[in-house]
């Protein structure tokens, strides 16, 4: 695309983005509680990853084609969430973390207000969680989310409320833990019970001990909160009105891959590529482990790594990352920018009405002419429960 061509693209791009602003979004209420889409029976996530977002226009990209430089700028990655927000129309946009790109950010305030400006903007619910970059500007890493949660139209928290004397005394040093339940639709059976559970943590950026080197991991801490969590969202959902037999399913969104990750190659991957080494903490926390004891989470979703862009199965939980989202992040010169897409579809009663979750889909976009869909695939049906229960 040359620079004329460029030029008009953005035009024609802002054009439409305003006439969906108008036309769909501008009366949409935030709301705590979210819920699925009486129509189709979908909810729908966004996950963007690794935007490194430094100071705007100004910001120039990496690893792109020669003829791109002189006008690729961090404007390019937020021109590519409006257009995902315009092509999947989401219920949910997850930021995975390295939001900005702290040693290039000037303000690192300012930067993330720009970063998160197209989500803002759209009036649909959005998150985030902190990945290792997002501190190194002139925020701490709790400033940095506090300036997050504070953000219009986000339903992130700095950390969870407690409401008892554990949950109380277990976050020191992290920022961004908490969890999203997401009711089945208005007026049906399910309408007051979350069927889907969503969790968020904050896995680090560095390790803290002297003797150990490389990135952080989930602490002991984090990991309770997370069992605690899982328990009382199964008791509640399977228990009190319409009683279920099984956990509602549950996915998990944080930064930096798991060891486990670390499991796949080139010969097991479900789909997606690997063409980097996974760069998991060297201490394993355990962390996997009481994800699939916890016996509802379906898939983890990470980033971190910009060129994998992968889903492998182990022990029955998918681990995906999402692939490089910003341009002022490393990626592969023609290798395009992408985004993860996760689609959780209910399933209909034998009165027609709609019930609890039948199955969960993904897929990833790239950031090309025709915002190409690829990889799309079945992460886990209702079915597979039953059968995985029979076994």
């Amino acid at each position: 695309m040359d620079d004329a061509s460029a030029k008009l693209f953005a035009a024609a791009a802002a054009i439409l983005w305003i006439s969906f602003l108008g036309c769909c979004y501008s009366s949409l209420a935030i709301s705590q509680r979210l819920k699925f889409d009486g129509e189709t029976g979908e909810f729908r996530i966004l996950q963007v990853a690794d935007m490194h977002f430094g100071n705007g226009k100004t910001t120039r990209c990496l690893d792109v084609y020669r003829s791109e430089k002189p006008w690729c700028s961090d404007l390019n990655t937020s021109a590519f969430i409006r257009r995902m927000i315009l092509t999947e129309k989401p219920d949910l946009i997850v930021f995975t973390g390295d939001n900005i790109f702290g040693f290039d950010a000037t303000d690192a305030a300012a930067s993330m207000d720009m970063a998160f400006a197209p989500a803002i903007t759209s009036n649909i619910p959005w998150v985030a969680v902190l990945g290792n970059h997002d501190q190194e500007s002139g925020l701490s890493r709790k400033a940095v989310m506090q300036h997050i949660v504070g953000m219009n139209n986000t339903l992130s928290q700095l950390n969870p409320s407690p409401d008892d004397d554990d949950d109380a005394r277990l976050f020191v040093d992290r920022f961004g833990n908490y969890n999203l339940e997401v009711n089945g639709v208005a007026g049906s059976r399910f309408a007051h019970k979350s069927v889907l559970n969503l969790y968020f943590l904050d896995s680090g950026d560095y390790s803290t001990i002297p003797s150990v080197s490389g990135y952080g991991w989930i602490t002991r801490p984090q990991k309770q909160w997370f069992q605690n969590t899982s328990s009382k969202l199964k008791r509640r959902y399977m228990n009190g009105p319409e009683p279920q037999k099984g956990p509602a399913p549950g996915l998990v969104y944080f930064h930096i891959p798991l060891p486990e990750f670390s499991s796949f190659d080139e010969s097991n991957l479900t789909t997606g590529v690997m063409q980097e080494d996974v760069c998991s903490p060297s201490v394993n926390s355990g962390f996997f482990k009481a994800v699939v004891e916890a016996e509802d989470v379906k898939a983890v979703f990470v980033g971190h790594d910009h060129l994998n862009d992968f889903c492998g199965q182990l022990t029955g939980i998918n681990l995906c990352y999402a692939g490089g989202f910003g341009y002022h992040a490393y990626g592969k010169t023609g290798w395009p920018r992408r985004a993860r897409m996760v689609s959780v579809s209910l399933g209909k009663l034998e009165d027609g009405s709609w019930g609890d979750v039948n199955s969960v889909r993904t897929w990833k976009r790239l950031d090309d002419e025709e915002l190409t869909a690829i990889d799309e695939q079945v992460l886990w049906t209702k079915t597979s429960r039953r059968k995985h229960n029979l076994d």
